[in-house]
């Protein structure tokens, strides 16, 4: 065996494949690593804590915009349904009326009249006062009553209240 073939090999590379990678390593080394998600999620934080107060002050804003409107929709409709159920009523307990047909203006009267007494008497004192007293619901039935020609507030609606029981007036 000759003296060279008799070298290990191995400590010969290594140091050559040291030096050959060093500037790599060197590269590696150099290299900054940047934590992009933490900052990431800080300034999600960040954001969250500004944004969230202007969110709940235009939601707050948006609700108080929408609550005088909504309030009125909602007490209308309830006067609406007060009226609809007092006249049906009266149209029941009256002798001589019949729901879709023309009435004729004692008839009209009374039941105006038995209208707005069960009105007062079925319906709570803060709707009553939003449909306008007892004034008011005489008059909003005789809107909706299916009256003969000749009636007017006069001859129908005027002794409708006068006959509507002084005792329950609110």
């Amino acid at each position: 065996m000759s003296k060279i073939s008799s070298i290990p090999v191995l400590p010969l590379v290594s140091p050559l494949f040291l030096s050959a990678c060093a500037p790599v390593q060197a590269a590696e080394a150099a290299s900054v690593v940047l934590p992009w998600g933490d900052g990431l999620v800080a300034a999600a934080q960040a954001l969250t804590s500004l944004l969230f107060p202007v969110l709940v002050a235009a939601v707050v804003g948006f609700a108080a915009q929408v609550a005088g409107p909504l309030r009125f929709l909602v007490t209308s409709t309830l006067v609406e349904r007060l009226v609809r159920n007092a006249t049906d009523y009266a149209l029941n307990a009256v002798a001589g009326a019949v729901r879709g047909r023309t009435l004729t203006i004692p008839v009209g009267s009374a039941v105006v009249a038995q209208a707005v007494e069960r009105a007062l008497q079925q319906g709570p004192d803060w709707l009553v006062r939003q449909a306008g007293g007892r004034v008011g619901i005489a008059e909003k039935v005789f809107r909706v009553l299916d009256l003969e020609d000749e009636a007017t507030r006069a001859n129908t609606l005027q002794p409708a209240l006068r006959g509507s029981g002084e005792a329950t007036r609110r």
